[in-house]
């Protein structure tokens, strides 16, 4: 009965009826005298860009594919609010999940068949290419496969697979002039040669995807073990390539304008974008060393990106001329432990004729409109200057600052109103616990000692080991915090080894909220920990005595029994606590590294296996839910909160990416009564005065029992006594929204809420 319950209740959000989630940017962003245009698109680490027209407007908008985290971007080119002049770029989410889902490496947009409308090159198979054709429909871009296996000519009789290596980007461009695209690429096995595949199919157009391997030696260039170091035309390298040097990016423009297609080649564990002109011709190439640059597009100003520089070429602009934006293309940050923060550059094409004429632009492209704290971002909400309203905290894995790769704790203070919030930018490092030279901080805003103030507790990995930390906070409810980093306390491990060990692997991620129902906040821990016995989420009751470091035991090491599509365990497992639907209860999210949120609804009246759904995000363009496709990188946390910053009585959800940015949703279709309206009515549950300041009155039909819970669905106040009159001290809380539920013996209940002034 239950299964048929959750299959009708998914098959009808999947129409767009019922609750789920929405993408809305929550609230403004300023960081000093700028406001962020796309706050709230979710941070960039390894962005790979290219143009197409997304909403069939005529203009080229702009999709992003990001290696590390393997998600997709979309952004339409639309014109300036008001009165200003020109174009921007502003986040679509909507269109993202229009691209196939299982992309991999890399993701290119070329038009093969030219038809106007760009097609899909991707990697597959350890390095192999497979192509999707934009058969647009109802509009939009449409992809349909076409290969899963381009395959070339040579030398030999037959054909064989194109493959150039898992960490190679190629550039899929026309090389000859002959209107077809071409592909170059380095070989797939040293990474030391450039090939060149011809696109040799008949007609003018190339559709068939017919190619042929014309050289495997490009130039007569060979790349050697130095950043910027080459040979030519059989020469030697005097060094062998160091086993770490995995790939190449290329990209082909005219620099000098004689016609012919110059190289920018970016290397993996290298900075430069060097700089190779070519001299000769389209089919003649001559390539010397008088035509290298790694001080690319000048000494000045030349490409500086930490690992592995790409580059891409478009109208960022949109002045009508391809500007050059370069971004790092690591597989991962595991080893190089680089800043992800300002990684994206813009050189724009100042030219108004003629070969480009590149002038770098410092304050990068896209990436400088985001929420961006360069790596696994975590946050928290909770009021932090004692004015009432949420401010912003959010934790990072870490970011490379004065050359320690160290994380910090990011704080936006909320300048704005209780129903139109704006968050300013105070610090880059609160508290200053980036001196501790912690990685993997995630903090959670929680009332642990039940004074009203919301103390701080924190996740980290430190020195080998992953710890709970909480610092409690000095000042009394509705003050600015008093927070002492001095003050941390570690919460400690409970029973005998295997019974009740806190969880202590790397991205720990601790989630405070009130299981049980008791008044006294516990603890579920997602986690990847596989020395002590339990799966991906743990809890830890709060047993309500002696100290707070000791208060948390283990009650349930596989909670819910959450696992992914295969029955597997899934990885980097992140939950919140809210009452998301509205129904007075409070509801489970998780996040992991499948990209996927997980939404269980009233978990508190669920046991073993909880019923979940995955279909949670409202698309307008499809009016349908969808599962969300927040990328796919076994290495990827997602760090969830939730908080009303709207004042509508309703949580916003926040995720934190693995690209160090936030994505902020609001719900859809929220109940906004008791689940049970015929029993609430004859209830008659009343309270006043709502909105309250100091004290309320609750009244009732008949006796009840009276419970005042925050959005998050922890009990804040109980009334023990059965009556049909409740005098609730509202003296001490936080102003907000705050639910109260009345329950009657015969286990009839009635929700209002009550706003706390």
């Amino acid at each position: 009965m239950l299964a048929l319950l959750a299959f009708s209740f998914a098959a009808k959000a999947q129409t767009g009826a019922g609750f789920g989630f929405e993408y809305r940017p929550a609230a403004k962003v300023v960081e000093g005298m700028d406001t962020l245009r796309n706050a709230w698109a979710g941070g960039f680490n390894t962005p790979q860009f290219s143009t197409i027209d997304l909403n069939n407007d005529g203009q080229p908008d702009l999709f992003a594919f990001d290696h590390e985290t393997n998600r997709c971007y979309t952004f339409l080119s639309v014109a300036a609010p008001g009165t200003a002049p020109g174009r921007r770029w502003r986040y679509a989410p909507e269109y993202e999940s229009l691209f196939p889902a299982d992309l991999q490496s890399w993701a290119l947009l070329r038009d093969y068949d030219c038809d106007g409308r760009p097609d899909l090159f991707t990697y597959i198979n350890g390095g192999e290419i497979r192509v999707f054709r934009n058969v647009l429909a109802n509009g939009r871009p449409s992809f349909q496969l076409t290969t899963n296996q381009i395959r070339f000519s040579g030398t030999f009789s037959g054909t064989a697979n194109l493959t150039i290596g898992g960490y190679n980007l190629p550039a899929i461009q026309d090389v000859n002039g002959d209107g077809k695209l071409d592909i170059m690429s380095y070989d797939f096995i040293s990474a030391s040669f450039i090939e060149l595949y011809l696109n040799t199919s008949p007609g003018s157009c190339g559709a068939a995807l017919t190619f042929t391997l014309t050289t495997d030696n490009y130039g007569g260039i060979q790349a050697c073990g130095g950043c910027a170091s080459y040979m030519f035309n059989g020469q030697q390298c005097f060094l062998a390539r160091p086993n770490h040097t995995g790939g190449h990016s290329l990209l082909l423009l005219d620099l000098d304008g004689d016609g012919d297609q110059d190289l920018l080649d970016g290397r993996d564990n290298c900075p430069e974008l060097v700089r190779l002109l070519n001299q000769g011709t389209a089919l003649a190439p001559v390539l010397t060393q008088a035509g290298i640059s790694a001080s690319f597009p000048s000494a000045a100003t030349p490409v500086h990106v930490p690992v592995f520089p790409a580059g891409y070429s478009f109208d960022a602009n949109f002045d009508g001329r391809p500007d050059l934006v370069v971004a790092p293309n690591m597989l991962n940050n595991l080893a190089d432990l680089v800043s992800f923060r300002n990684s994206v550059q813009l050189f724009e094409n100042t030219a108004a004729s003629g070969p480009p004429a590149f002038a770098y632009r410092p304050a990068g492209f896209l990436q400088n409109e985001m929420i961006d704290v360069s790596e696994g971002a975590a946050p928290t909400l909770g009021d932090l200057d004692g004015d009432g309203l949420p401010d912003l905290l959010i934790g990072n894995l870490a970011d490379r600052v004065n050359n320690v790769y160290r994380a910090t704790l990011t704080y936006y203070r909320n300048v704005g109103t209780r129903t139109q919030p704006v968050f300013s930018l105070v610090s880059r490092d609160y508290l200053g616990l980036s001196a501790l030279n912690l990685e993997g901080l995630k903090p959670v805003l929680v009332d642990l000692n039940r004074d009203g103030a919301p103390d701080l507790a924190y996740s980290a990995w430190d020195r080998g080991t992953n710890l709970i930390y909480y610092i409690l906070n000095t000042a009394r409810a509705g003050q600015p915090v008093a927070f002492s980093a001095a003050n941390a306390v570690s919460l400690k491990p409970q029973g005998a080894a295997t019974t009740g060990v806190l969880p202590y692997a790397k991205g720990d991620m601790p989630c405070f909220t009130d299981v049980d129902n008791d008044g006294f906040v516990d603890l579920l821990i997602g986690t990847n920990e596989v020395r002590e016995p339990g799966m991906a989420l743990r809890y830890f009751r709060n047993r309500g005595q002696g100290s707070l470091d000791n208060a948390f035991v283990l009650v349930d090491n596989d909670f819910g029994r959450i696992r992914d599509a295969t029955g597997a365990r899934p990885f980097n497992l992140n939950p919140t606590v809210a009452d998301f639907d509205g129904d007075g209860q409070p509801d489970l999210l998780t996040a992991d590294a499948t990209g996927l949120l997980r939404f269980f609804s009233n978990y508190r009246a669920q046991a073993g296996l909880f019923s979940e759904r995955t279909d949670v995000l409202y698309n307008p363009l499809t009016s349908q839910y969808e599962p969300t496709r927040l990328g796919q990188e076994i290495y990827a946390h997602y760090g969830l909160a939730a908080a009303d910053l709207n004042g509508d009585g309703a949580p916003e959800l926040f995720v934190g990416t693995e690209a160090g940015g936030i994505l902020s949703y609001g719900t859809r279709n929220r109940t906004v009564t008791a689940t049970q309206p015929a029993a609430a009515r004859a209830l008659a549950l009343s309270i006043y005065p709502n909105p309250a300041t100091a004290t309320a009155t609750v009244e009732t039909a008949t006796a009840t029992r009276v419970t005042v819970l925050d959005l998050t669905g922890r009990v804040v106040q109980t009334v023990g006594a059965a009556q049909r009159r409740h005098s609730l001290n509202l003296v001490g809380l936080a102003p907000g929204v705050y639910l109260v539920r009345a329950e009657g013996a015969d286990g009839s209940a009635a929700v209002q809420r009550l706003l706390v002034q």
